[in-house]
């Protein structure tokens, strides 16, 4: 019977907006985001958005429906979690979420979640526009749980003038992407250059390559890069990759040995180290798409295409693939028990799916659109950044896989990174220990190569 709620959802909604006898004619829908800034604010203020075409339509039918929407966001994920997690306790939990994917599972599995497409087609528009492989970053079983709020990718990055500096051509600079998307160029050459970019002067000791500051999905890339899975295709099941997992770790021994990265680099604040790559303190380092809008606001760098270039990660040898990670927002329905109200949250997510909204939200915060249509928006079209970002980035992007124990897994993983990288253990040793430690506590979880 759930499967069939979408369509009772779609005939209750035509009936809201055709006739007198409809759901209830008043509604308070709360919309929590996490890890968002002011640039965005578009991730609950479309939800309102949608309230009002929804409400207008109605009134266009000759209907009465009022929808007010409580909006909240947390910069803070972990603030975030924290007040989703104490208001579902409560019975308050907001009617939508706006997280990262990797929460479906968890999520799911414990009941506050349930899927939006029991409340919504699938097939209907614009949710039949949304790139495949983001509807399927938003489900869990088999069951679609919700859908992409955006889209990103995480991009490395190179100081153009340094490049220039250390004998590259305009051309050289030009073809930079594509050395790296055919693994011609490799992290380790990248390293090398920036050796010799800060034995030239032209970056400090310790900022040849620089990376983010702290734990994020953004570490994962570089597993991929020498050759790592993160989930077996068949099974479903986890991957640890012994030898990807040891030439990751060894790589940032590298980096620290030859000086062109700090020993004590992760804790840097954040604020420092967005004022120093945007004004090219740095030779090297990775990001996210969104540091775009960073960049070019806050720290002030009027030129960003004259002054940067951007790639994917680069392979770190034969063995790997130039890649980078997406890491979609969604929005999620919560189980309010009253399928009336979320049928009224799953049409409000629908709406703010939609490609106009959605590239207000994508342009405003440097993010990826969701949907095929927002190529021929054209605020999107005319946005230089989306375009060739979406075409030089997506295609290439994996995402982390939806699983319950995937949290400590990672946790393992980092441990394991952050030992090699401040030199505590070497790459063998820290990968003895995660794999210890992944028998002990995931043997069934986890396929160990």
């Amino acid at each position: 019977m759930k499967k069939m709620k979408w369509l009772a959802s779609g005939l209750l909604c035509s009936a809201l907006l055709t006739s007198g006898l409809t759901l209830a004619k008043d509604y308070t829908i709360s919309v929590v985001a996490g890890g968002s800034s002011d640039a965005d604010s578009y991730r609950t203020e479309a939800i309102a958005m949608a309230a009002d075409i929804l409400m207008r339509e109605a009134a266009v039918a000759g209907e009465s429906l009022n929808i007010k929407v409580e909006q909240r966001s947390y910069n803070n994920w972990d603030d975030f979690k924290q007040a989703v997690t104490l208001a579902a306790e409560s019975g308050k939990a907001p009617n939508i979420v706006v997280t990262g994917h990797e929460d479906i599972a968890a999520w799911a599995q414990s009941g506050l979640i349930v899927p939006i497409e029991d409340y919504i087609s699938l097939d209907s528009w614009p949710v039949n526009n949304i790139y495949p492989n983001l509807l399927n970053i938003a489900s869990y079983n088999n069951r679609v749980y919700g859908l992409p709020q955006d889209a990103e990718a995480r991009p490395f990055f190179a100081w153009k003038d340094h490049l220039a500096k250390l004998g590259y051509s305009a051309a050289d600079i030009d073809a930079f992407p594509d050395k790296i998307a055919t693994g011609e160029y490799t992290l380790y050459d990248m390293l090398n250059d920036a050796k010799k970019a800060q034995d030239m002067g032209l970056v400090e000791p310790g900022y040849g390559f620089y990376p983010r500051v702290s734990n994020g999905p953004d570490y994962w890339q570089f597993y991929t890069s020498f050759g790592g899975q993160l989930q077996d295709p068949q099974s479903h099941r986890l991957v640890f990759d012994q030898e990807a997992a040891r030439k990751t770790y060894q790589f940032f021994i590298d980096a620290v040995k030859m000086g062109v990265t700090r020993k004590n680099h992760i804790g840097t604040p954040w604020d420092q180290w967005y004022a120093e790559v945007a004004h090219g303190k740095a030779m090297f380092w990775h990001g996210g798409t969104w540091h775009y809008a960073r960049y070019t606001g806050k720290e002030g760098l009027t030129d960003f295409f004259g002054n940067i270039q951007f790639s994917l990660i680069p392979a770190g040898d034969r063995s790997g693939k130039a890649n980078t990670l997406t890491h979609p927002l969604v929005y999620l329905l919560t189980d309010q028990k009253n399928d009336d109200v979320q049928e009224i949250a799953a049409k409000l997510i629908q709406i703010a799916s939609e490609p106009r909204i959605n590239t207000l939200h994508a342009i405003k915060s440097s993010h990826l659109g969701i949907t095929k249509e927002q190529l021929n928006i054209p605020l999107y079209a005319n946005n230089r950044w989306a375009m060739e970002a979406t075409e030089r980035l997506l295609p290439y992007a994996s995402a982390m896989p939806n699983d319950t124990d995937f949290g400590n897994f990672w946790n393992i993983y980092w441990k394991g990174l952050e030992a090699a990288w401040t030199g505590q253990k070497t790459a063998e040793q820290a990968v003895k220990e995660a794999v210890t430690e992944l028998r002990a506590t995931m043997a069934n979880s986890v396929i160990i190569r």
